[in-house]
């Protein structure tokens, strides 16, 4: 009898880069024994098809619908641990759908909430190397959600709520803002109808992102958690570390140092 995983792999096995190779057979491989442990049909997978298809439709600039199916099903988190194992460094979490490439640049203390509601917050960190050193001349792209939940990618909006920042010699940056809330993921594409087949919420916690970037440093991707969210144990992309989790202080003001391995 003819074993079709075995004439697939053997198409494969002149591929010239040994990475490709490894990873298109070991792909080809899994993907066969799923199908056959799981008995699929072909209705099953002409659904699959579809709903792969609808995603790449809902994708682009200004969503990354891709990303998000990545993030509910937990493959972003486990591919940025296995590509960040330095201890000394601070813990990094998922980029989210809703980067939109390089920002604006903005002096310290510069409002990133100008004409938004909500409850004014101040934040302030610092960025140092493993040694404990300030770095000075690091740049960090911050962005975050409004009140109710919304990134300006998503509203159609000039850009808004997000800006970068550059260290000062003591590795500081500071800016203010408003306190950011827990909000759901996008739920109106194929990612929410994977939730509510499945029964699972799309709440992530409030949070606030940092890409933090120093020549001769590893970038890092990250977020920074307001403690006590409802949302902390139940993120619908697994991002949470304890470490990232930060209380909002006396005088509504968030710290936190940076460390780039």
């Amino acid at each position: 009898m003819r074993d079709l995983t075995d004439d697939v792999l053997h198409s494969f096995a002149a591929t010239p880069d040994p990475r490709t190779r490894e990873l298109v057979t070991r792909l080809v491989t899994h993907l066969h024994a799923y199908a056959r442990e799981v008995g699929l049909t072909l209705d099953e997978w002409r659904g699959a098809i579809d709903f792969l298809t609808r995603t790449g439709h809902l994708s682009g600039p200004a969503r990354q619908e891709f990303i998000l199916l990545s993030d509910v099903l937990g493959m972003s988190m486990l591919v940025d641990e296995l590509a960040h194992r330095d201890a000394a460094a601070t813990a990094s979490t998922v980029l989210g759908p809703f980067y939109v490439g390089e920002h604006r640049a903005l002096a310290n203390g510069a409002d990133l909430a100008a004409g938004f509601a909500g409850e004014p917050l101040f934040v302030e960190v610092t960025v140092r190397d493993a040694a404990g050193a300030p770095i000075a001349g690091a740049t960090a792209d911050v962005w975050h959600a409004d009140r109710d939940g919304l990134y300006d990618s998503q509203k159609g909006d000039a850009p808004s709520l997000r800006g970068r920042f550059t260290t000062d010699a003591d590795g500081r940056i500071w800016f203010r803002t408003i306190v950011p809330c827990s909000y759901p993921i996008p739920t109106d594409g194929p990612v929410g109808e994977l939730l509510a087949a499945t029964a699972r919420h799309p709440m992530r916690p409030a949070h606030i992102h940092f890409f933090v970037r120093a020549p001769g440093k590893a970038p890092l991707v990250t977020h920074l958690f307001v403690a006590g969210d409802p949302h902390l144990a139940s993120d619908a992309v697994f991002g949470v570390k304890p470490s990232l989790v930060v209380p909002i202080e006396a005088g509504s003001r968030l710290t936190y140092t940076f460390v780039l391995g």
